[in-house]
């Protein structure tokens, strides 16, 4: 005697509605969001920078209305021109002229030379980036967390490790933001380096581990090989 399989359950229109809706909100929602960051900003620019010039050179002058983007555009045409002078002979003597004058100011020192470390280091087109995405034990011995090898200890720090061994130091980003997090100095033995590259890590950080970066098999971890001693 046999036994027919049962014919599988047909989704109910409300069912089907719902996973329909889903789908295009996921598909909606990155396009608006995107859209609507990039109008707000460029609102904020076209706010700070329209104000500061003539009244010929005002959208309003040209075109009879305000034109969004307008101050963007002047604002990246005017950043590009001060970075080409900057770049010069006179720019750098200007710049170090300038410099001078601030250094010699108590208060605003102290505020510029924080601003300008800031920009440096968040602007600046250098080579400097992660090596590497790698396993740490944190905040115990047994608890893996995701972390990046910025560079070798040096100086001081590499010094000052009672430690023989190789020390790296890393940095442990922070779910869902990894712009924050912890910077850590450990032994090179108790890094366990990852195959999957920088960004795809940190789409793993950001997504709180729903996003698990294997394009061969996403049902699969890679493979994680230990760091050489």
């Amino acid at each position: 005697m046999t036994f027919a399989a049962p014919p599988p359950r047909r989704r109910s229109l409300g069912a089907g509605l719902r996973a329909s809706f889903l789908t295009g909100l996921v598909v909606i929602a990155p396009l608006f969001l995107t859209g609507y960051l990039i109008w707000v900003v460029t609102g904020w620019i076209d706010g700070w920078v329209l104000p500061l010039l003539p009244e010929i050179w005002q959208p309003r002058a040209w075109f009879g209305i305000n034109v969004h983007g307008v101050g963007v555009v002047f604002f990246l045409v005017f950043t590009t021109l001060t970075g080409w002078i900057a770049k010069g002979l006179i720019g750098r003597s200007l710049i170090r002229w300038a410099e001078h004058i601030l250094d010699r100011t108590p208060v605003v020192r102290s505020v510029y030379n924080g601003l300008k470390q800031i920009a440096e280091t968040v602007f600046a087109q250098t080579e400097s980036k992660f090596d590497r995405a790698c396993l740490v034990e944190y905040p115990r011995p047994g608890f893996w967390a995701i972390a990046f090898v910025s560079t070798r200890a040096k100086g001081e720090i590499a010094q000052k490790v009672p430690r023989d061994e190789e020390i790296l130091s890393v940095f442990l980003p922070t779910t869902p933001n990894p712009t924050s997090g912890f910077l850590l100095y450990v032994p090179a033995k108790d890094v366990i380096l990852l195959d999957m590259s920088v960004e795809d890590a940190a789409k793993l950080i950001i997504s709180a581990g729903l996003v698990y970066p294997n394009p061969k098999d996403p049902t699969r971890p890679p493979a994680v090989v230990a760091a050489p001693e």
